[in-house]
């Protein structure tokens, strides 16, 4: 082989090379730039997509959190290279009421309108009660607060104690003896910070975080509850008569109530 040929031909190999490294690197790049489903990100975050078109990943929010809860992703975290998160069981938000991490941002990322309600706290200042991180889950298979040990832990440890998680004391079926302080999430007022996932005893948490839209349902829009702020809004836009006529609408609610046959 002459060697200009095979000189060329070693060149061509190695511009290949280069060229599929290249590829893989940006394919990675670009995966990892994708929104992560599972990730939880700090106090007053966009929703995701809004989130990660506006956050500028310069790390303020980061260096201005005290107790070093927010990580910026790398990597091989398998998360959006250089965007903020936390994992709450290793080290959950600690609801700091003046929420510098929301202050530090430059971009919006964190919006600062969504966690300040002039209503309630008076003045328009933030309110880290606002804050809407995720929502806390309880798997009661694996809690052993529903076996009928007592246990307390992610009750005592929640910072809106008895107003995102409260106690239900039940009767123990399996005793017949004992109560069962059983923990249950309110899920308008839990602000998703993961301290109580931090506190649960088991070796995997029983009551973790997830993002919101991951952890509730959603009702069909057939349905409406008279009390619910945001139904109230739906129903101006209502026309006709939205009642529901069966035979007993014709009925006094006495008569049919104590019939014999329903």
């Amino acid at each position: 082989m002459m060697p200009e040929r095979r000189e060329f031909l070693i060149k061509a190999m190695k511009s290949a090379g280069v060229a599929a490294t290249g590829g893989l690197l940006w394919s990675g790049f670009i995966e990892e730039g994708r929104s992560a489903p599972l990730i939880l990100r700090p106090p007053g975050a966009l929703p995701e997509k809004e989130f990660l078109a506006a956050c500028l990943k310069c790390g303020l929010c980061v260096e201005a959190c005290p107790y070093d809860t927010l990580e910026l992703a790398k990597p091989e975290a398998d998360k959006p290279i250089g965007t903020p998160y936390f994992i709450p069981r290793t080290n959950p938000c600690y609801m700091c009421k003046d929420i510098p991490c929301v202050d530090a941002c430059p971009s919006g990322a964190l919006d600062a309108s969504s966690v300040s309600d002039a209503e309630e706290t008076g003045d328009g200042k933030l309110n880290i009660n606002l804050a809407r991180m995720g929502l806390a889950v309880l798997d009661r298979e694996t809690c052993i607060a529903y076996d009928g040990i007592q246990c307390d832990a992610c009750y005592r440890a929640c910072p809106r104690i008895d107003v995102a998680l409260s106690v239900d004391y039940t009767r123990n079926v399996r005793t017949g003896k004992h109560a069962m302080l059983a923990p249950v999430v309110h899920s308008d007022s839990c602000t998703g910070c993961g301290m109580c996932e931090k506190a649960c005893i088991t070796e995997k948490a029983a009551i973790f975080v997830l993002p919101r839209n991951i952890a509730m349902g959603q009702l069909s829009k057939r349905y409406v509850k008279g009390w619910d702020k945001q139904d109230e809004e739906r129903m101006k836009d209502l026309t006709g008569d939205i009642r529901t006529e069966t035979p007993r609408s014709d009925k006094a609610p006495l008569e049919y109530l104590n019939a014999e046959e329903f």
